[in-house]
């Protein structure tokens, strides 16, 4: 049994592979997708791209990659602090920055013991890392018209995660099949058409990234296209047949909630966001992929999502953040569309 596979079976890796390591197959492509400004105002994607480029920028002699993935769904959200807004599901959840790195990092650190010799230096998609080009090189699936890797056995429900090392690993150049055919489910569905083109996201229309990433508020022609979504989006995913096919009954009870939202509910949610200071809004969602946008977003969000559920009686709420800043032009627009 090779000692690498019997150190990541035992830290619970079920889905791996190894790859070497050299320029991404896929780097003409992104450079293009940069270039397009697809990426909208998220400007660390161009800034990263010379190391995307050249691994060895991140650890010197580094010859292979061990790249895993690991489930994410169906979310272990008990303690999740918001029960009726419509949130992805990786982020209704503990951050996985967090303890997904830990988990890496302990793989590495085992590594090392193994092989003194060796470096090891584990990653999330928080550092510059085209993981799909490596995931999919490691046969661990094929790029969806969704631009998610999806694995004909797990669906694309999951993390990807990679340890850099200068270990050199037998690597199989086994690659998925692609096996999306003329399914176009995840095309269609998008309410704000982000897939210009099957595996061609325009971030610029894309929920997700007006919901999460965006510092500034989504242009009008959007904003009532967002459906409700408070922070990130699933549709995409949750419609693919191999999604569909693999978590069944699953699924259903994890989105039924979250489509169909008791409103009262999720009215005093929205309230209790929209009149929250910064410190209790950032206590209350510490250790949550939440912290990914800042107070001020989530303020706006909630603004979008009571739009799109017509709450009039939340108006007073919004008209009080007309004296804020980042928030007066989209508190002007809700009141308007109130």
């Amino acid at each position: 049994m090779n000692p690498v596979e019997d150190i990541l079976k035992n830290a619970g890796i079920e889905h791996f592979g190894f790859v070497t390591l050299e320029r991404p197959l896929t780097m003409d492509y992104y450079k293009s997708w940069l270039q397009k400004n697809y990426h909208a105002d998220m400007t660390y994607l161009e800034r990263h791209s010379e190391q995307k480029e050249n691994p060895q920028k991140l650890l010197p002699h580094a010859h292979s990659a061990i790249v895993v993935t690991q489930s994410y769904f169906p979310p272990n959200s008990s303690n999740f602090p918001l029960k009726k807004a419509r949130v992805a599901l990786y982020a209704r959840q503990a951050d996985y920055h967090d303890w997904f790195q830990e988990k890496l990092n302990l793989i590495a650190q085992n590594l090392k013991n193994l092989f003194p010799q060796e470096e090891f230096i584990a990653f999330t998609d928080s550092k510059p890392v085209l993981e799909r080009d490596l995931a999919v090189r490691a046969g661990l699936g094929w790029v969806g018209k969704n631009t998610c890797v999806i694995s004909e056995q797990r669906g694309s429900l999951f993390f990807i995660g990679e340890i850099y090392t200068t270990l050199k690993l037998k690597v199989s150049l086994e690659v998925a099949p692609d096996r999306c055919g003329t399914c176009t489910r995840c095309i269609d569905i998008c309410p704000t058409q982000a897939l210009v083109e099957p595996r061609i996201l325009d971030a610029n229309k894309c929920i997700s990234y007006w919901t999460i990433e965006a510092k500034t508020n989504p242009p009008q022609a959007l904003r009532n296209k967002l459906e409700g979504w408070y922070f990130g989006c699933d549709l995409c995913q949750t419609v693919c047949p191999w999604n569909q096919k693999i978590y069944k009954t699953e699924m259903q009870q994890e989105l039924a909630p979250a489509t169909i939202p008791d409103l009262d509910l999720l009215k005093d949610e929205l309230k209790w966001i929209l009149t929250a200071t910064p410190d209790q809004l950032k206590m209350a969602f510490a250790g949550t992929p939440l912290l990914r946008a800042k107070p001020w977003a989530h303020k706006r969000n909630a603004i979008l999502v009571a739009v799109h559920y017509n709450m009039r009686s939340l108006k007073p709420l919004i008209q009080f953040l007309k004296e804020q800043e980042e928030l007066s032009e989209i508190a002007h627009w809700a009141i308007k569309q109130l």
